[in-house]
């Protein structure tokens, strides 16, 4: 399962490359935070939900590859401000 988790970021930024510059250094940068994150986020032993990064990220891979899409987006959503808007 490392193995495709590294294929995958190996991926990112093989098809960051075909972009411009300056959307290259953003696609690099969400893509290496988000790893990041759930490197350290995610249990190694939760193997359902790594499967599940996975194959969203696959599909984020292959739209990131479509010449159509020039740049990517995140959303950063806090447990402390969802557990906020629950009260």
């Amino acid at each position: 399962m490392q193995k495709q988790v590294l294929s995958l970021y190996r991926g990112f930024l093989r098809a960051a490359r075909s972009k411009s510059p300056e959307d290259r250094h953003q696609v690099e940068t969400i893509v290496s935070t988000e790893f990041r994150q759930n490197s350290k986020q995610v249990d190694r032993k939760n193997f359902i939900y790594i499967e599940y990064l996975l194959r969203r990220g696959k599909k984020q891979l292959e739209q990131l590859k479509s010449p159509d899409t020039v740049r990517l987006s995140s959303l950063n959503v806090s447990l402390s401000q969802t557990k906020n808007s629950e009260k």
